[in-house]
């Protein structure tokens, strides 16, 4: 817990009972985390200030008397966001009370985006956020690995080839040696029945770090910095969902079949059969606490990983149930079945009740039976707890509650003085810790204890202290993040289901603020109605906070110079495996019920109203007093000019004072810009931009890099940050240098050429489209069907448009009729088959996709327009391309369809679904799979010559 600032004054009796302490505190750097959920291990500050309902009240607490008497503990490995085994988890975690841990090794940055624009890193984040909600709903903690999702990879061998072998398993067993779990799993098997390449390593890696972990000699590094060896007593993947028949094993990353052969990686053993099912986990049970079975549960949190699936699909009530395959047991043998008697899952041959956690105590000399003692102590507390719990009247337990408590901590005592060896003394401490824990969240449900950690609008300062404030029941708008030197205030609403007094057998001993520490944050409680009588069940602490000038931004804690290195930076270790860096600013409140101490805290939320999701508390942070910003990372200097505009945005992120901008961009010898600096007054809030013109040196410039900047006073700022996520979403802010690439490009497009563009899922299409020349207008599905587009060469689609706009088939005909007068209709890559193709086009119900970035493309036929004017497409323009060549290649069309190329990745059947084109009257219709939407954004010469042949054929009508 945060250490006291300021020691606090001794008072009389009569005082104490009058007041409460104030403490004003700091915090080290620790994980975010939920402490009033029944799955939390940790006395980390609530960031979500809103749990579930079925983590609240008499739901909630059924659960924590659950865990209570277990310590039965599970840890899954899966490589990406949404590849978890939810109803499994909620099962264990929400059904039979284990703790549950999930480390996904990525955040998703490679995925597809259904919600917004943000790609890549941006979108990492945006999953990461997508991700933490749905862990919710299972009760899962979440880890992460430093891996990096560089797109859809098709075998093992190149995923390791990018990421490292060692790099990922190091990644693994140190979460292995953090959580020390009783049992690993994985969706995975490390066998291409798992698909994508990136789970084939997930599969190999949970299989390995069960016997790596417990070994000092892996990772020495790790013991050094104070990890301990680890060794779980049982290891599963789950049963291949790909097909396996006696033709074999399909392959759903290349649609092949290959020849039925499997590896366990804990053995060496190789087989050619399908793995056996010999764990039986009944998802599909319902559960009369949660009000549906487990799976529906863990399902709608899945649906919230929006981004790549718009929304989710709720599954009916109904048995249903999920097989896995043991790879390896210290506890039981080999031949061990599901439907063996005794069988109880995962934890079939070990004792997961509390004096089973006896198993740890291992005496340098003598016995160790005061351990197994000690446990049945605190099992009996707890079982007492669990059987006398009536939901109407909770507070009826909390006496056995903090038996169970003192009993944890006697026995904590007891662990540390004696002879045991010092791996038991760890193992164990770190188990009984977690018991306090689950003891203080019980006793907190109990007791109904609740604090609200929340900005609140601060009067006057010359007006603070004048008269109590009133404080609603319905909290007041506020900013969700302050700058360095800003004031603001917190308002801690703390609540007890009965009241509190100094005497009696529920105090409220001390309130306040955790800041970081090594940042001198200005705290002062100001007023503390409710609080400041002898006996209260509500009451208010305000506190008046300054942010320190030297206030970190709240940005994530790791980062990668592009992307294309496969996986991130961690400046700072004690990091690793975090979802965020912590946030700046929680409240806490300190209870002593019967003398045992109970803690709630939270993250400072700030309140602001979204138009549909309604009021939402959103995680406060630290953001720069200026943010500079350029609307991309690389622009091209198209041949034949000399000249770009660039426009430099900067945004004044300060809540009350004005500041004066100075803004410049500032270029290499040889290039001008103009003008040399602009000055712009921003009041609080406000976004203001200025358009620069930048002029190469004469002849054949090179490649240049553009900084801007913006000065205010003695600060310069260089950087600024886009908020990543949508509406309903907790947000993240990514930080980005303000520079610029500015690279010339042999590139020519028809003169004159105005496009309608319809957006899909979010693309960065039209801003290469204006960089090219052309004149762009967005258009909806009801422009196409209403407007007159004789005014308009080409109509293109954007990536995934007949998924995002389902009234778009609708405009086929529209799109027809336009592509018949004489225009180019071209249409991006899509999911699946879609409506209005003016021949028979069909991608599968599994398209195609090539993702080596380096696979080489055949020209098919060199001399057709797409492939010459203005433009002439060589294999030369497919070099430097970024993470893939495409998704959704057409697989099969009708013969008006000519193929314009053909590429495949190693091994793949050659793919010429990739650049169609066919005639319709005097026009064209083109469908490109081409994941030209990654490469323009990376500033790849060879798509944007590409992009300009296919918005160069139409031929625009008069109006």
């Amino acid at each position: 817990m945060p250490a006291s600032a300021s020691p606090a004054r001794r008072r009389s009796s009569r005082q104490a009972a009058a007041l409460t302490l104030l403490l004003v505190a700091t915090q080290s750097l620790i994980p975010a985390g939920a402490q009033s959920v029944p799955w939390a291990t940790s006395l980390a500050p609530a960031v979500q200030a809103q749990p579930l309902p079925e983590d609240r009240g008499a739901d909630g607490l059924a659960q924590s008397l659950a865990k209570l008497r277990t310590w039965a503990s599970l840890l899954m490995i899966v490589a990406h966001p949404d590849d978890e085994d939810g109803g499994m988890m909620a099962y264990e975690s929400r059904g039979a009370g284990a703790r549950t841990a999930l480390l996904t090794l990525t955040r998703g940055e490679g995925g597809q985006n259904a919600m917004s624009g943000e790609s890549y890193d941006a979108l990492g984040l945006v999953r990461t956020q997508e991700l933490l909600a749905a862990d919710r709903y299972s009760g899962t903690e979440q880890i992460w690995g430093t891996e990096a999702d560089y797109g859809f990879s098709k075998t093992k061998d190149e995923a390791f080839a990018q990421w490292g072998h060692d790099r990922v398993l190091r990644d693994v067993v140190r979460a292995v040696r953090e959580q020390r779990p009783l049992v690993l799993c994985s969706v995975f098997l490390g066998a291409v029945t798992d698909g994508h390449g990136h789970h084939q390593v997930a599969g190999q890696m949970a299989q390995e770090a069960f016997n790596a972990a417990g070994d000092p000699d892996v990772f020495p590094d790790q013991i050094a910095a104070g990890l301990r060896p680890w060794k779980p007593l049982a290891v599963f993947g789950r049963v291949p969902f790909a097909p396996v028949t006696g033709k074999g094993m399909y392959d759903y990353a290349t649609d092949t079949w290959a020849p039925t052969s499997f590896t366990n990686y804990v053995t060496g053993e190789h087989f050619a059969t399908a793995p056996t099912a010999d764990v039986s986990i009944p998802e599909g049970m319902f559960d009369p606490v949660l009000g549906r079975s487990y799976l529906q549960m863990a399902r709608e949190g899945w649906g919230l990983q929006k981004s790549q699936y718009g929304g989710g699909n709720p599954p009916l009530a109904g048995p249903d149930s999920v097989e896995y395959h043991r790879f390896g047991s210290r506890v039981v043998p080999a031949d061990a079945k599901a439907s063996d008697p005794g069988s109880t899952g995962f934890f079939t041959g070990i004792d997961t009740s509390l004096p089973g956690m006896a198993l740890l105590a291992h005496p340098v000399t003598g016995d160790a039976s005061f351990v197994r003692a000690g446990l049945e102590r605190i099992d009996h507390a707890a079982t007492h707890a669990f059987l006398a719990y009536t939901p109407a009247m909770p507070a009826r337990i909390a006496p056995d509650l903090r038996e169970g408590y003192l009993a944890t901590q006697a026995l904590l005592a007891e662990v540390a003085s004696s002879n045991l060896t010092t791996d038991s003394k760890a193992d164990l401490t770190h188990e009984l810790r977690i018991k306090l824990v689950q003891f203080n969240t019980a006793l907190v449900e109990a007791l109904g204890l609740h604090l609200d950690a929340l900005l609140t609008p601060a009067p006057e300062r010359d007006l603070r202290g004048a008269k109590p404030r009133a404080f609603g029941l319905y909290p007041e708008l506020t900013r969700t993040h302050v700058t360095p030197g800003e004031p603001f205030d917190v308002r801690l609403h703390v609540t007890a289901a009965e009241p509190w007094s100094a005497t009696g057998e529920l105090a409220l001993e001390r309130t306040g603020l955790a800041t970081p520490s090594g940042e001198h944050w200005e705290v002062t409680r100001t007023e503390a109605p409710g609080l400041n009588r002898a006996q209260s069940g509500v009451g208010e602490a305000i506190f008046a906070v300054t942010v320190p000038r030297n206030a970190a931004p709240t940005a994530p804690y790791f980062s990668r110079p592009s992307i294309a290195q496969p996986f991130y930076d961690v400046a700072d270790p004690s990091l690793l495996g975090q979802s965020t860096a912590p946030y700046p600013v929680s409240g806490f409140a300190d209870f002593r019920y019967q003398g045992v101490p109970l803690h709630v805290a939270e993250v400072a939320q700030g309140v602001e109203r979204q138009h549909g999701p309604g009021t939402l508390m959103t995680p406060l942070v630290v953001t720069p007093g200026l943010s500079v910003t350029l609307p991309e990372a690389v622009a091209i200097l198209p041949s034949g000019r000399q000249e770009l505009r660039v426009e430099v945005g900067v945004a004044n992120e300060a809540a009350a004072e004005p500041a004066d901008a100075t803004l410049a961009l500032h270029a290499p010898a040889g290039w001008l810009v103009e003008p040399a600096v602009a000055t712009r007054t921003l009041q609080p809030g406000e976004q203001a931009s200025q358009q620069f013109t930048v002029r190469a040196p004469a002849g054949k410039p090179g490649q240049a890099t553009l900084q801007a900047t913006a000065r205010t006073g003695n600060t310069e700022y260089t950087s600024g940050f886009a908020t990543a996520g949508y509406s309903g979403l907790v947000p993240t802010n990514l930080y980005r240098p303000a520079t610029l690439v500015v690279r010339p490009v042999e590139v020519a497009v028809s003169p004159g050429t105005r496009i309608g563009y319809v957006m899909g899922t979010g693309d960065e299409v039209p801003a290469a489209l204006r960089a090219l020349g052309c004149t762009v207008d967005l258009l909806t599905a009801a422009d196409l069907q209403h407007w007159d587009l004789a005014g308009y060469g080409t109509i293109v689609l954007g990536v995934r448009t007949y998924t995002a706009v389902p009234a778009l088939g609708a405009a086929s005909p529209a799109l027809q009729r336009f592509a018949a007068a004489g225009g180019t209709v071209v249409v991006q890559y899509q999911s699946g088959d879609f409506p209005g193709a003016p021949l028979p086009l069909q991608l599968g119900s599994s398209p195609a996709r090539v993702v080596d970035e380096h696979a080489p493309v055949a020209l098919l036929n060199s001399h057709d327009p797409l492939l010459t004017t203005p433009n002439r497409i060589s294999p030369a323009d497919f070099d430097g391309w970024v993470e893939e060549r495409g998704h959704g290649f057409a697989a099969s069309w009708a013969a008006g369809w000519t193929p314009l190329l053909a590429t495949a990745d190693p091994g793949q059947d050659v793919q010429q679904g990739g650049l169609l084109v066919t005639s319709v009257g005097r026009g064209r219709y083109v469908y490109v799979a081409l994941a030209l939407y990654r490469q323009l954004t990376e500033g790849v010469p060879g798509a944007y010559r590409l992009l300009a042949n296919l918005v160069s054929q139409g031929n625009p009508r008069p109006q």
